[in-house]
């Protein structure tokens, strides 16, 4: 879709003004007249559910008065826009028929609506009594309305244009026109004219002819049919950004189209304006019900027509904006979720998510497991650091695969050092037995990367099972960490260990049990703990 600016003329919106004040004068008049058609409906409605039969009579009578004066009105204000341009003489006449002829109707809704109040409130129906008041409410304000609604008929359609020229004893028809000129032209930002492609459905072909050349003209891409089917068709293969579908056709009709434009994945936001030569509120009604975003009678005016089609395509252009929006949001959001599982635990993920902010954890008995590449610092000096960390990443990657493949739990990397932990953040007893499985895989997989890049290294390997607390370090760039007791004899084995093999102590040895064979060291003095017995896995 497409956004375009269009200017009109001083002429166009001097006829503008005068047109919305000829339709101002007529609603001035009839919005009152509808408001009490309104409690006498109401009135109806409630006497029949509630079986007052007894009020019927008087009830009908209001009924015929409120209808008559529907009537009056209409008929009296045919010509309201003819009318802003009549003699005085002639509004005059005009005035005083308003005056005699809309009075009678009114007295006789206030006669019967104050018998029907006292007798409902002698008959305990409060409610019912609320409800002819304010119909009663409403015909004597509409009195007292009329002298001041004919005022505005007196005045020349020059002297309502432009506001200066509007008599000084008259503010508030130079407040309406005001007020009209504001709606009409002080919002720049509705002069935007949206362009999209449509998809026009007439089964009259004249019609079909005629709107789309209307569409083109200002700017649209227009593809037409003639029928519900070949709608059908057309919205299977192609993308559209508005649908005017006409409402009575034969075979596959407007509703039946609207129906699965709504129900399709691929169109059901869509906008659609349905047009139809039915004026009734029920076809209307239908059609907004089964998903229409708006409904135009037949013939359409074409200034109608634009404004409502550019509104939908603006709506639309607005939510395709949106949806673009959520989409990235979501293509972010689904990347940070991500990176997060990648640096974090999934366990450990959700946790933060359901708001926790502190989390450290004790747990009785894991294994832990350092590794660390015999030779690396003096390699790495020798390589380019790209080759260096190429070298690292084909190793450690592996070693993550393997993690996954185990169970395990990657805590970190420190330079050529990796360690891992089995048993924790979800706890299982055959932690040692897992982690020792990963230990003595992880030789080979050095030799394998280090001989494909020409590079031969080995790696030490050490393993301490115990207590350890783990948890959230930081709060920024965060990581889950292990610390304790556990970690730093695991570290010591390592530190103590040979080239190739596992080194573990008598803790881990007994997690194991009989799954291995083991060479026993010399009792080791360890920093911290003094000698320590300690083993080798074969």
């Amino acid at each position: 879709m497409n956004q375009q600016t269009a200017t009109p003329t001083a002429v166009e919106n001097d006829d503008k003004v005068a047109r919305a004040l000829a339709s101002f004068v007529r609603a001035e008049f009839e919005t009152p007249v509808h408001v009490l058609a309104g409690f006498v409906d109401l009135l109806l409605e409630d006497a029949r559910r509630d079986g007052f039969d007894g009020w019927m009579g008087d009830l009908e009578k209001i009924k015929l008065a409120s209808d008559q004066l529907n009537r009056l009105v209409a008929g009296l204000l045919e010509g309201s826009s003819r009318a802003l341009s009549l003699p005085d003489q002639e509004i005059e006449a005009m005035s005083s028929e308003l005056r005699h002829d809309l009075r009678t109707p009114i007295t006789v809704i206030v006669g019967y609506g104050g018998l029907l109040s006292e007798e409902a409130r002698e008959s305990s129906r409060p409610a019912f009594a609320e409800t002819i008041d304010g119909m009663v409410e409403a015909a004597r304000h509409l009195l007292e309305q009329i002298d001041d609604m004919v005022d505005l008929l007196r005045r020349q359609g020059a002297s309502m244009v432009d506001p200066e020229q509007v008599d000084a004893d008259t503010p508030d028809v130079a407040q309406s026109v005001e007020a009209i000129r504001a709606v009409l032209f002080d919002q720049p930002e509705l002069q935007t004219m949206v362009t999209g492609r449509i998809l026009v459905v007439d089964d009259n072909v004249s019609n079909l002819d005629l709107l789309s050349r209307r569409l083109a003209r200002d700017g649209h891409v227009v593809e037409g049919c003639e029928s519900g089917e070949a709608a059908l068709h057309l919205l299977e293969s192609g993308r559209f950004d508005l649908i005017l579908l006409d409402l009575i056709m034969p075979g596959v009709n407007g509703i039946d189209v609207l129906r699965h434009v709504r129900s399709s994945e691929a169109t059901r936001l869509v906008p659609v304006i349905m047009i139809s030569a039915m004026e009734e509120v029920d076809g209307a009604v239908r059609c907004i019900e089964a998903g229409a975003d708006d409904f135009l009678s037949k013939p359409l005016d074409p200034i109608l027509l634009r404004a409502r089609i550019n509104a939908a395509l603006e709506r639309k252009l607005l939510r395709d904006r949106e949806t673009a929006i959520a989409a990235r949001l979501r293509t972010e959001q689904e990347r940070s979720e991500s990176l997060l599982r990648n640096v974090l635990p999934a366990s450990i993920v959700e946790r933060l998510r359901a708001g926790e902010t502190t989390i450290a954890d004790h747990y009785a008995d894991v294994s832990i497991l350092f590794c660390d590449l015999v030779g690396f610092t003096a390699l790495a000096g020798r390589l380019t650091p790209g080759k260096t960390l190429d070298f690292l990443n084909g190793i450690f990657s592996a070693f993550d695969k393997l993690a996954t493949q185990n169970g395990l739990e990657k805590i970190k990397t420190i330079g050529d050092a990796y360690m891992v932990a089995g048993g924790l953040p979800e706890v299982r007893t055959d932690h040692a037995a897992a982690v020792a499985d990963m230990a003595m895989r992880m030789p080979a997989i050095v030799r394998d990367v280090s001989h494909a890049l020409g590079e031969p290294l080995d790696v030490r390997l050490g393993m301490h099972t115990g207590p350890v607390v783990a948890g959230i370090i930081g709060t920024h760039k965060f990581v889950y960490d292990v610390w304790g007791d556990t970690v730093n004899i695991a570290s010591r084995m390592e530190h103590h260990g040979e080239p190739g093999r596992v080194h573990i102590t008598e803790a881990t040895k007994a997690a194991l049990g009989d799954r291995y064979t083991y060479d026993a060291l010399p009792p080791m003095d360890i920093k911290g703990k003094g000698l320590m017995d300690t083993f080798l896995i074969r």
